[in-house]
C-alpha cells in the first residue's frame, strides 16, 4: 500500500509511487472501477482519479466500454493497455533462430523461426538473425519503432554488456557483440544472456518451476547445458559462468551426444533419417540398438545432473530443450539414475516449452530490463513503467501462434 500524502517530502517521487501502485493494480485485475483501484492501492479517490486521468492522456490506460444491454449508468471501468508497446525475445541457436513478439503483459502475438546450420560463420548467422527479426515484425504488423526492448539468448558465455566471451559450439561466434548488433537493428535496448540460463528463467516465470525456489534446469538437446534458480532468482555466478558443468569431461555431457551420433552414423548408410529425433522414434518403435543408445545417453546425462543436485540440493530438476519432447523415454531412466547417485532425489519435471523455452526466457529478460529502468531511474515518461510487477503474472505463453 502506498501512503496518500499531499504535502511534504518529494512530491514527484510520491507521484511516481502512486502511479506504479495503480498500474500494478490494473495489471493484477484487468478491469476495475475507481473505487476498486482506490481500495486496492490505498490512495484516496481523488488521487486515484488524478493518476488515472494522466495515464489515459498518455495512452497507457483505456476506458472499458460497458457491456451491451446493461441498464442504468454503471461505474466506469479501466484497463491497462498492454498493447501500447512490445518486446522481442530471440533464441540464436545452432540449428534455428526463433524470434518472439509479445506485448507488455508477456502475451505472445507472433513468432518467426528460421532454420540455420551449425557450420554458419559469424556474418551468415547475423544475417539470418536479421531476417528472423524482420519476418517476426512483419508477421505481427509492426515495425522496429514499436519495440521497447529486446532480450536475446545464445550459446556460450556472455558478459554483462551482451558480448559473447566464449563459444565453442558456433564458428566465429566468440567476440560477437550481440547487444550492439540488436540495438542497431531495432533501435531499442538489447539484453543478451546464455541460453541455458534463460531457459531456467522461463521455467521459473511461467513454466513447471514457477512455484519452486531452488531449481536445476537441464537443457537437453544436440548440446547439453544447465541453468540454476537459487532462492527464486536466476543464478549467474561471479563471471556469468554458473552451471557450466559440461566443461568438465567427467560430467559425461560431451559423451552423451556421442552416443546419439553413433546410432546416426550406423543408420546413415541405410538411408534412414539421421536426426536425433529419429533415434527416439526408433526406440519407441522397439529398435533395440536405438533403445540401448538412449539408455546410454541418459546415463551420461545423469552424471552431470547428479553433481548439480548434490551441490545445490534443489527442490526441482527440470528437463527442457528439444529432447524434452522425448520425456517418455528420458524421465523414468533419469530418475532412476539420480536415485543411484543422490542423497536426496528432487522432484523431476519435464518442461512444457520444448525448444521454445529459451526464447520465452529471452522475452522475460527484456521485460525485466524495463522494470529495472523504472525502479532505478524512476522514468515515468517511457515504456519502462509497465514492466513493474511482470514477475508476478502467471499462466503459460504459447509460442505457436
Amino acid at each position: 500500500m502506498v501512503p496518500d500524502m499531499t504535502s511534504g517530502g518529494d512530491l514527484s517521487h510520491l507521484r511516481r509511487l502512486n502511479t506504479l501502485a495503480l498500474i500494478t493494480a490494473l495489471r493484477e485485475e484487468p478491469s476495475q472501477t475507481l473505487t476498486a483501484l482506490s481500495r486496492r492501492t490505498g490512495l484516496s479517490r481523488a488521487s486515484t482519479e488524478d493518476v488515472v486521468r494522466d495515464l489515459i492522456e498518455r495512452g497507457w490506460v483505456a476506458v472499458v466500454p460497458p457491456a451491451a444491454g446493461m441498464v442504468g449508468r454503471p461505474a466506469r471501468r479501466y484497463r491497462f493497455r498492454a498493447d501500447v508497446g512490445h518486446v522481442l525475445g530471440v533464441d540464436i541457436g545452432g540449428h534455428k533462430i526463433l524470434v518472439v513478439v509479445a506485448d507488455l503483459d508477456g502475451s505472445v502475438v507472433h513468432s518467426s523461426r528460421v532454420a540455420v546450420s551449425p557450420s554458419l560463420g559469424r556474418k551468415e548467422r547475423l544475417a539470418a538473425l536479421d531476417s528472423a527479426v524482420t519476418q517476426a515484425l512483419a508477421g505481427s504488423g509492426m515495425t522496429a519503432e514499436d519495440v521497447w526492448a529486446v532480450g536475446a539468448a545464445t550459446t556460450g558465455l556472455v558478459d554483462a554488456a551482451g558480448r559473447v566471451m566464449l563459444s565453442e559450439a558456433l564458428p566465429e561466434w566468440t567476440g560477437v557483440d550481440l547487444a550492439a548488433h540488436l540495438r542497431r537493428l531495432v533501435g531499442a535496448p538489447a539484453l543478451v544472456d546464455n541460453d541455458c540460463k534463460l531457459a531456467a528463467l522461463a521455467e521459473s516465470w511461467r513454466g513447471v518451476a514457477r512455484h519452486a525456489k531452488d531449481v536445476v534446469l537441464i537443457l537437453a538437446g544436440l548440446r547439453t547445458g544447465a541453468g540454476l534458480i537459487i532462492g527464486g532468482r536466476l543464478h549467474r555466478g561471479f563471471g556469468n559462468a554458473a552451471g557450466e558443468i559440461g566443461a568438465l569431461p567427467a560430467s559425461g555431457w560431451n559423451r552423451a551426444q556421442e552416443h546419439l551420433k553413433s546410432w546416426q552414423s550406423a543408420t546413415a548408410s541405410s538411408g534412414e533419417d539421421a536426426s536425433a529425433k529419429a533415434v527416439f522414434e526408433a526406440a519407441r518403435e522397439g529398435d533395440r540398438r536405438a533403445g540401448t543408445v538412449v539408455r546410454r545417453y541418459v546415463r551420461e546425462l545423469a552424471v552431470g545432473a547428479a553433481a548439480l543436485v548434490l551441490t545445490l540440493d534443489p527442490e526441482l530438476v527440470v528437463v527442457g530443450g528439444g529432447f524434452s519432447r522425448a520425456a517418455d523415454l528420458i524421465a523414468d531412466p533419469l530418475r532412476r539414475e539420480l536415485d543411484r547417485w543422490c542423497i536426496r532425489t528432487p522432484e523431476l519435471r519435464i518442461s512444457e516449452f520444448g525448444d521454445e523455452g529459451v526464447a520465452l526466457g529471452a522475452l522475460r529478460l527484456a521485460l525485466d530490463h524495463l522494470g529495472h529502468e523504472v525502479r532505478e531511474r524512476g522514468d515515468l515518461g517511457g515504456p519502462a513503467l509497465f514492466a513493474h510487477g511482470l514477475a508476478h503474472r502467471a499462466g503459460r505463453t504459447s509460442l505457436s501462434k
